[in-house]
């Protein structure tokens, strides 16, 4: 992850309930996620949200990457 796009993600206990933001914004990077896959193109969603930029919607991308990729351990 390149780390002035990590930047743009905050964690503030008082906001969303401590779930990571978009850069102190109360707009979860979950949201964006959610944005995404139900088919809203970056575009669209700038248009919506007029104070987020291309970045962020990129670090919200990266940062969902960077938190699903680790090991998952399979019981039987």
């Amino acid at each position: 992850m390149r780390p002035d796009r990590l930047k743009r993600i905050t964690i503030d206990e008082g906001k969303c309930g401590g779930r990571p933001c978009i850069r102190d914004f109360r707009i979860r990077v979950t949201d964006i996620l959610e944005l995404l896959g139900a088919g809203a193109s970056i575009d669209e969603i700038l248009v919506d949200y007029r104070f987020l930029e291309h970045e962020d919607i990129l670090a919200a991308i990266e940062y969902a990457a960077h938190q699903a990729d680790h090991a998952v351990l399979q019981t039987q």
